[in-house]
């Protein structure tokens, strides 16, 4: 069960983290057009997952709140999808990983104003160097790092919302893209009817990379969703870094994207954090296991 976990696992975050390679070959559709097939060939995708799951009579059951959860969560993950699209096809790659490094950060944060979580000493000085990093970035930009920050909340207000909707991920990701599913489909009618569309433009590879953009959008998120039922959260949490740390090292050595030392100095600020954090979350972890075991004795 481990084994198989991990394996589902770096397959979902291995595949997330060479997303800047896939993504500039959608080109010259724009980061918009890519993300309206995103959406629509993810839904169709699911479609098919979900009825062979057998999960099809789960839609019925669904509250009217919950329906309004997804609706948040549809347009949550959708800014997300198309600030990366955004990010990786016009050289900001490395914008686009410091997002994914400072995710847990702001998930602790959301969970303190969200859930009133309380956070131990350990967490408030990783947001306390978290912070200062963003100062850092600020700094040496001259501006806000936003695509990093908009990813890493528009990412953390999604999984706060998953969070608390008791649906399978598996129908809960295809109604998010049902939800976006039509306001995408017309979009790309427009383009295509009158405007600068790309899909039947540009070759049959054309049009197969645009439909694989929703296959290779849904299928991490499967992978991540078999992953959760079989490791613990401290190990899902640590794995994480790895999609970023893919995406930096691409950024970089593939894209040339200048890392002045400001921006090493807002990076190591931002791993430091990290770190302190991961220790304190194994820490835990440890403890509550053993505190488990003497219970069992």
């Amino acid at each position: 069960m481990r084994t198989s976990g991990l394996l589902y696992g770096i397959g979902a975050y291995a595949m997330w983290g060479v997303f800047p390679a896939f993504f500039p070959l959608l080109k010259p559709a724009t980061a918009l057009e890519v993300l309206a097939h995103r959406i629509v060939w993810t839904f169709l995708l699911m479609v098919v997952v979900v009825a062979a799951a057998r999960r099809l009579r789960d839609i019925g059951l669904i509250t009217g709140r919950v329906w309004l959860l997804l609706v948040c969560a549809s347009a949550l993950i959708s800014i997300n999808w198309g600030i990366y699209i955004y990010a990786v096809n016009n050289g900001h790659v490395v914008d686009a990983a410091l997002g994914y490094f400072i995710n847990p950060l702001v998930t602790v944060a959301l969970g303190l104003l969200i859930f009133r979580e309380r956070l131990n000493r350990a967490q408030l000085i990783a947001l306390a160097i978290a912070v200062i990093a963003v100062v850092v970035f600020t700094v040496e930009v001259g501006a806000p790092p936003y695509i990093g920050l908009g990813l890493a909340l528009s990412f953390g207000l999604y999984g706060a919302l998953k969070k608390v909707v008791p649906t399978d991920p598996r129908v809960s990701v295809g109604i998010e893209a049902l939800v976006a599913a039509p306001l995408a489909l017309a979009y790309i009618v427009v383009l295509e009817r009158g405007g600068p569309g790309t899909f039947t433009d540009f070759g049959a590879s054309h049009v197969v990379l645009l439909i694989l953009s929703g296959i290779v959008t849904a299928l991490p998120l499967l992978l991540f969703a078999a992953a959760a039922q079989r490791l613990p959260l401290v190990t899902m949490g640590l794995m994480f870094y790895l999609t970023p740390a893919m995406q930096l090292t691409w950024g970089v050595l593939v894209g040339h994207e200048p890392m002045p030392p400001a921006r090493w100095l807002g990076f190591a600020l931002i791993w430091l954090a990290l770190l302190v954090f991961s220790i304190d979350a194994l820490w835990r972890a440890r403890a509550a296991a053993a505190a488990d075991r003497i219970d069992a004795t």
